[in-house]
């Protein structure tokens, strides 16, 4: 169980890191475009194609965080948050200090790690 200073530290934590991906966003909202009106080269097509995609890996990774933080911020709020979704135990608060949007505890993290390693995920 967390204590209300903890609380409160996780709370800051959470929302400056919110803060943070939503100032890197606005930040990188321009795409890059051929300024000057003429085709790329097939070289350079090639390498706008890959900074393209690359962007778009960024920006999805992205989104997914934001999710997971509002999702921490939520739970901080009903009272839920370090407690393991899976077994219902404590997460401890050096895993939460280490990942605050961790959603299970240790054990059940290994656990679901050594099923994706059997399954090839």
């Amino acid at each position: 169980m967390l204590t209300k200073e903890s609380t409160e530290h996780f709370k800051n934590l959470l929302s400056r890191q919110l803060d943070e991906l939503f100032k890197e966003a606005k930040g990188n909202s321009g795409g890059t475009t051929n300024s000057t009106g003429s085709s790329p080269d097939p070289a350079d097509r090639a390498s706008m194609e890959t900074d393209s995609v690359l962007a778009f890996s960024i920006k999805e990774r992205d989104s997914r965080l934001v999710r997971k933080i509002k999702e921490g911020l939520a739970k901080l709020e009903d009272g839920t948050f370090g407690i393991c979704e899976e077994c219902g135990g404590d997460i401890s608060e050096a895993r939460l200090k280490a990942r605050p949007i961790a959603t299970l505890c240790i054990r059940c993290k290994e656990k679901q790690e050594d099923w994706e390693k059997l399954r090839g995920l």
